[in-house]
């Protein structure tokens, strides 16, 4: 199994590519689909990192590939310039799931 990262910034595909992780970069939302066709046709891609601006972009691809494909996992990820989410996200999400406040 292995990594592929699909980014819409040159400096995380650097950054992970050090780490050993292969990508791509895409911009546009035909190149964010190109992406994770190829990545589902990739038997050897097991995880598919995806930056959050990407998901803003093609968000309706990566939920449907998360509801609909067995594999490859789809787990989206900060760039540098951190996460659109606010502070207290993985309280509120607590909250919601769960209605545990914390």
């Amino acid at each position: 199994m292995k990594y592929y990262c699909i980014s819409d910034n040159h400096d995380t595909l650097v950054g992970l590519r050090l780490a050993g992780i292969e990508g791509t970069m895409a911009q546009t939302r035909d190149q964010v689909e190109a992406a994770l066709q190829a990545c589902v046709n990739d038997p050897q891609v097991g995880l598919v990192l995806i930056t959050e601006k990407l998901t803003g972009v093609a968000g309706d691809l990566v939920d449907d590939m998360k509801l609909h494909c067995s594999r490859p996992l789809v787990l989206e990820i900060p760039d540098r310039h951190g996460s659109g989410r606010s502070a207290d996200s993985v309280t509120r999400y607590i909250r919601e799931a769960i209605g545990l406040k914390m």
